[in-house]
Protein backbone atom coordinates (compact mmCIF):
# COMPACT_ATOMS: atom_id res chain seq x y z
CA UNK A 1 0.00 0.00 0.00
CA UNK A 2 1.26 4.05 -1.01
CA UNK A 3 1.97 6.07 1.41
CA UNK A 4 0.66 9.80 1.03
CA UNK A 5 2.58 12.05 3.08
CA UNK A 6 1.88 15.97 3.23
CA UNK A 7 3.81 18.31 4.34
CA UNK A 8 2.16 22.10 4.65
CA UNK A 9 4.67 25.34 4.18
CA UNK A 10 2.93 27.77 6.27
CA UNK A 11 3.91 31.37 5.75
CA UNK A 12 4.27 33.36 9.49
CA UNK A 13 1.37 35.40 10.11
CA UNK A 14 1.22 39.60 9.52
CA UNK A 15 4.13 40.94 11.54
CA UNK A 16 4.33 44.61 13.86
CA UNK A 17 6.69 46.34 11.58
CA UNK A 18 5.22 50.06 12.41
CA UNK A 19 8.21 51.85 10.32
CA UNK A 20 8.23 49.08 7.52
CA UNK A 21 11.64 48.01 7.65
CA UNK A 22 13.02 44.92 5.83
CA UNK A 23 13.16 43.12 8.33
CA UNK A 24 15.02 39.59 7.06
CA UNK A 25 16.42 37.80 9.63
CA UNK A 26 16.51 40.39 12.44
CA UNK A 27 15.84 38.79 16.10
CA UNK A 28 12.44 40.64 17.70
CA UNK A 29 9.68 41.28 15.22
CA UNK A 30 6.99 39.47 16.78
CA UNK A 31 3.27 39.07 15.03
CA UNK A 32 0.95 41.73 15.19
CA UNK A 33 -2.40 40.82 16.78
CA UNK A 34 -3.89 40.05 13.89
CA UNK A 35 -0.79 38.08 12.80
CA UNK A 36 -1.79 36.03 16.46
CA UNK A 37 -5.36 36.12 15.55
CA UNK A 38 -4.05 34.35 11.89
CA UNK A 39 -2.12 31.74 14.33
CA UNK A 40 -4.98 30.64 15.88
CA UNK A 41 -7.52 30.68 12.82
CA UNK A 42 -4.87 28.09 10.66
CA UNK A 43 -4.34 25.99 13.75
CA UNK A 44 -8.81 25.48 13.90
CA UNK A 45 -8.22 25.23 10.48
CA UNK A 46 -5.94 22.46 10.55
CA UNK A 47 -7.60 21.03 13.59
CA UNK A 48 -8.77 17.70 11.95
CA UNK A 49 -5.69 17.03 10.28
CA UNK A 50 -3.49 13.75 10.93
CA UNK A 51 -0.30 16.05 11.95
CA UNK A 52 2.73 13.94 13.27
CA UNK A 53 5.68 16.80 12.55
CA UNK A 54 5.69 20.70 13.66
CA UNK A 55 9.03 22.73 12.76
CA UNK A 56 9.47 26.49 12.33
CA UNK A 57 12.56 28.38 12.11
CA UNK A 58 14.14 30.27 15.22
CA UNK A 59 12.82 33.45 13.64
CA UNK A 60 10.32 35.12 16.43
CA UNK A 61 7.60 35.36 14.08
CA UNK A 62 7.41 31.91 12.85
CA UNK A 63 7.70 30.50 16.66
CA UNK A 64 5.02 32.31 17.42
CA UNK A 65 3.02 31.21 14.66
CA UNK A 66 3.62 27.45 15.49
CA UNK A 67 2.38 27.99 19.46
CA UNK A 68 -1.66 27.00 18.59
CA UNK A 69 -0.50 24.38 16.67
CA UNK A 70 1.69 23.08 19.00
CA UNK A 71 -0.76 23.74 21.94
CA UNK A 72 -3.47 21.72 19.87
CA UNK A 73 -1.75 19.24 18.79
CA UNK A 74 0.95 18.43 21.54
CA UNK A 75 3.45 18.12 19.64
CA UNK A 76 6.90 19.91 19.96
CA UNK A 77 8.02 22.48 17.53
CA UNK A 78 11.60 21.35 16.21
CA UNK A 79 13.44 24.95 15.30
CA UNK A 80 14.58 24.01 11.79
CA UNK A 81 16.88 27.11 10.26
CA UNK A 82 16.90 25.30 7.37
CA UNK A 83 13.60 27.08 6.31
CA UNK A 84 14.46 30.36 7.60
CA UNK A 85 13.88 33.56 5.93
CA UNK A 86 16.23 34.46 3.02
CA UNK A 87 19.41 36.50 3.30
CA UNK A 88 19.41 40.09 1.78
CA UNK A 89 22.19 42.54 1.83
CA UNK A 90 18.98 45.04 2.35
CA UNK A 91 18.32 44.09 5.65
CA UNK A 92 17.58 46.72 8.33
CA UNK A 93 16.47 49.32 5.44
CA UNK A 94 13.55 50.72 4.62
CA UNK A 95 14.31 49.33 1.52
CA UNK A 96 11.83 51.24 -1.64
CA UNK A 97 11.56 52.63 -5.25
CA UNK A 98 13.27 55.61 -3.74
CA UNK A 99 16.64 53.44 -3.21
CA UNK A 100 16.62 52.38 -6.52
CA UNK A 101 18.57 56.38 -7.34
CA UNK A 102 20.88 55.94 -5.09
CA UNK A 103 24.25 54.41 -6.66
CA UNK A 104 25.44 52.33 -3.45
CA UNK A 105 22.30 50.40 -4.50
CA UNK A 106 22.95 49.77 -8.18
CA UNK A 107 25.92 47.52 -7.08
CA UNK A 108 23.95 44.95 -5.59
CA UNK A 109 21.17 45.07 -7.97
CA UNK A 110 22.82 44.05 -11.35
CA UNK A 111 21.93 40.60 -11.06
CA UNK A 112 18.27 40.00 -10.78
CA UNK A 113 18.99 35.94 -11.72
CA UNK A 114 20.95 35.58 -8.57
CA UNK A 115 19.77 37.81 -6.81
CA UNK A 116 23.02 39.71 -6.52
CA UNK A 117 21.54 41.29 -3.49
CA UNK A 118 21.27 38.19 -1.25
CA UNK A 119 21.34 34.48 -0.79
CA UNK A 120 20.86 32.73 -4.59
CA UNK A 121 17.60 31.03 -5.24
CA UNK A 122 18.77 27.48 -5.83
CA UNK A 123 20.25 27.30 -1.85
CA UNK A 124 17.39 28.77 -0.51
CA UNK A 125 15.54 25.88 -2.39
CA UNK A 126 17.99 23.49 -1.59
CA UNK A 127 17.77 23.61 2.27
CA UNK A 128 14.14 23.93 2.11
CA UNK A 129 13.72 20.83 0.37
CA UNK A 130 16.48 19.28 2.77
CA UNK A 131 14.00 20.07 5.33
CA UNK A 132 10.70 19.17 3.40
CA UNK A 133 12.12 15.73 2.65
CA UNK A 134 13.24 15.74 6.77
CA UNK A 135 9.37 16.43 7.66
CA UNK A 136 8.37 13.38 4.81
CA UNK A 137 10.29 11.40 6.80
CA UNK A 138 9.08 12.13 10.22
CA UNK A 139 5.43 11.74 9.26
CA UNK A 140 5.13 8.50 7.11
CA UNK A 141 1.81 8.34 5.12
CA UNK A 142 1.03 11.42 7.39
CA UNK A 143 0.82 15.44 8.05
CA UNK A 144 3.78 17.92 9.01
CA UNK A 145 3.56 21.42 8.93
CA UNK A 146 6.98 23.75 8.71
CA UNK A 147 6.48 27.35 9.88
CA UNK A 148 8.82 29.07 6.95
CA UNK A 149 8.78 32.55 5.08
CA UNK A 150 7.31 33.92 1.90
CA UNK A 151 10.70 33.86 -0.45
CA UNK A 152 11.95 30.76 0.95
CA UNK A 153 8.32 28.90 0.07
CA UNK A 154 7.84 30.02 -2.96
CA UNK A 155 11.28 29.26 -3.81
CA UNK A 156 11.04 25.51 -2.93
CA UNK A 157 7.46 25.07 -4.89
CA UNK A 158 9.13 26.43 -7.73
CA UNK A 159 11.88 24.04 -7.92
CA UNK A 160 9.25 21.28 -7.49
CA UNK A 161 7.09 22.05 -9.76
CA UNK A 162 10.27 22.43 -12.55
CA UNK A 163 9.82 26.56 -13.10
CA UNK A 164 12.69 28.61 -13.31
CA UNK A 165 13.58 30.22 -9.73
CA UNK A 166 13.72 33.63 -10.53
CA UNK A 167 10.39 35.27 -10.67
CA UNK A 168 8.24 38.33 -10.32
CA UNK A 169 7.95 38.79 -6.50
CA UNK A 170 4.83 40.58 -7.22
CA UNK A 171 3.82 38.01 -8.92
CA UNK A 172 3.80 35.65 -5.46
CA UNK A 173 1.28 33.07 -4.48
CA UNK A 174 2.13 33.20 -0.50
CA UNK A 175 0.03 35.51 1.55
CA UNK A 176 1.00 35.63 5.30
CA UNK A 177 -0.53 33.19 7.09
CA UNK A 178 -1.39 30.76 3.82
CA UNK A 179 -0.36 26.91 3.15
CA UNK A 180 1.25 25.61 0.58
CA UNK A 181 1.08 22.10 0.56
CA UNK A 182 3.17 20.16 -0.89
CA UNK A 183 1.90 16.04 -1.19
CA UNK A 184 4.01 12.94 -1.82
CA UNK A 185 3.41 9.37 -2.82
CA UNK A 186 6.12 6.96 -1.45
CA UNK A 187 8.19 10.13 -0.95
CA UNK A 188 8.00 11.40 -4.31
CA UNK A 189 6.59 14.78 -4.80
CA UNK A 190 2.83 14.22 -6.53
CA UNK A 191 0.95 17.60 -6.53
CA UNK A 192 1.05 21.18 -4.89
CA UNK A 193 -2.10 23.06 -2.97
CA UNK A 194 -2.55 26.28 -1.93
CA UNK A 195 -4.92 28.06 0.84
CA UNK A 196 -5.51 31.36 2.64
CA UNK A 197 -7.71 29.87 5.36
CA UNK A 198 -7.27 33.40 7.12
CA UNK A 199 -7.43 35.60 4.40
CA UNK A 200 -10.66 37.45 6.16
CA UNK A 201 -8.04 38.30 9.19
CA UNK A 202 -5.42 39.22 6.47
CA UNK A 203 -7.28 41.71 4.29
CA UNK A 204 -7.78 43.65 8.02
CA UNK A 205 -6.46 47.21 8.95
CA UNK A 206 -4.55 45.80 11.81
CA UNK A 207 -3.92 48.82 14.43
CA UNK A 208 -1.26 46.83 15.51
CA UNK A 209 0.72 47.59 12.48
CA UNK A 210 0.57 50.58 12.40
CA UNK A 211 0.52 52.09 15.28
CA UNK A 212 3.90 52.11 17.55
CA UNK A 213 1.96 52.34 20.98
CA UNK A 214 0.08 49.01 20.58
CA UNK A 215 1.21 46.76 23.02
CA UNK A 216 1.97 43.07 23.06
CA UNK A 217 -1.27 41.96 24.40
CA UNK A 218 -3.05 44.48 21.86
CA UNK A 219 -6.36 42.48 21.02
CA UNK A 220 -6.64 40.34 17.38
CA UNK A 221 -8.88 42.05 14.88
CA UNK A 222 -10.80 40.18 12.68
CA UNK A 223 -12.20 36.43 12.69
CA UNK A 224 -10.47 33.26 10.94
CA UNK A 225 -12.63 32.04 7.66
CA UNK A 226 -12.39 28.78 5.62
CA UNK A 227 -11.24 29.57 1.70
CA UNK A 228 -8.52 28.54 -0.77
CA UNK A 229 -7.06 30.67 -3.95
Amino acid sequence: MSATTVVHLLRHGKVHNPDNILYGRLPGYRLAASGRAMAEGVAEYLRDADIAYLAASSLQRAQETAQPLAALTGLTVVTDDRIIEAANDFEGTAFGFGSLGRPATWRRLRDPLRPSWGEPYLQIAHRMLAAVYTAVQAAPGQEAVLVSHQLPIVSVRRYLEGRRLWHDPRRRQCSVASLTSLTFVDGVFSRVDYAEPVAGIAAVNDPAVNDPAAGPDAEPVGRPTKGTA
